[in-house]
């Protein structure tokens, strides 16, 4: 089979949900594949239609978000380089929500039908891309929290949490920090405020030396306080390898 190290984040990422032999590694690296790039605010899903692709986020960052009749929009999710943003459609057919890019990025587009054979053939692979989709539940159910039952403060506090710990996963970060792709409005539509409240946070959250926030570039420089005042634990995003994953190295 030829390969092509494009798709190596993606088995790494599926390495640490299930034990991956060499021929599952080798399999996921041969699915076939269009590189393309886009530019910021571009579909990549649109709710109704139904996609002939999956896409993996190789450089860039994309969300999730529904609108309502009157036009508003609620961000679901957010998604960093070596995610696939929409895994679930390889099985379900239609999409029920949008993706769409936060900045410019690079994909690639792996036909639903490789995946579903790749499904088949590799159990292993299989087992890890439904983790993949539980993990993904977990954050959805964690975000309905955050939403519904949180202030806003906390609200906030709670998502800058969340990003830096799934950008440090990523290597992304650098010195407790990270350049954020959202702007203060998609802030406003993940948190379920309006863009001048989530202005008047950021301005409390920095006050309190919790946060500095600099042309996008966001630092922590109270870790612990920061946590607090988000009500986060990282239970949900499930970060620590299954006791079997460790083994990936040892199977085939």
């Amino acid at each position: 089979m030829v390969s092509d190290p494009a798709l190596a984040p993606l088995a790494e990422r599926w390495a640490r949900y299930a034990p991956l032999s060499k021929g599952d590694r080798d399999a996921i690296l041969a699915l076939p594949f269009r590189r393309k790039e886009v530019g910021r605010d571009h579909h990549l899903v649109r709710e109704g239609q139904a996609p002939q692709n999956c896409c993996l986020l190789l450089e860039g960052f994309a969300f999730r978000h529904k609108v309502t009749r009157d036009g508003a929009r609620q961000i679901i999710s957010i998604h960093l380089p070596g995610e696939l943003v929409d895994l679930q459609n390889s099985l379900l057919g239609l999409a029920d929500h949008n993706v769409q890019t936060l900045t410019r990025a690079v994909v690639a587009t792996i036909p639903q039908a490789a995946l579903q054979e790749l499904m088949d053939r590799q159990p292993a692979v299989a087992r890890a891309m439904w983790i993949e989709t539980l993990i993904d539940s977990s954050i959805f159910r964690e975000w309905v929290v955050n939403v519904g039952r949180r202030d806003a403060q906390t609200r906030v506090a709670h998502l800058l949490c969340e990003l830096l710990l799934r950008m440090e996963a990523a290597g992304l970060t650098r010195e407790h920090g990270y350049d954020l792709p959202l702007t203060q409005a998609q802030l406003a539509d993940c948190t379920g405020l309006t863009p001048v409240h989530v202005n008047r946070v950021l301005k409390a959250l920095r006050g309190k030396g919790l946060i500095s926030l600099e042309s996008r570039s966001l630092r922590v420089l109270d870790l612990h306080a920061l946590r607090a005042a988000g009500d986060f634990s990282e239970l949900y995003l499930h970060h620590q390898p299954q006791a079997l994953a460790a083994q990936a190295g040892a199977a085939g």
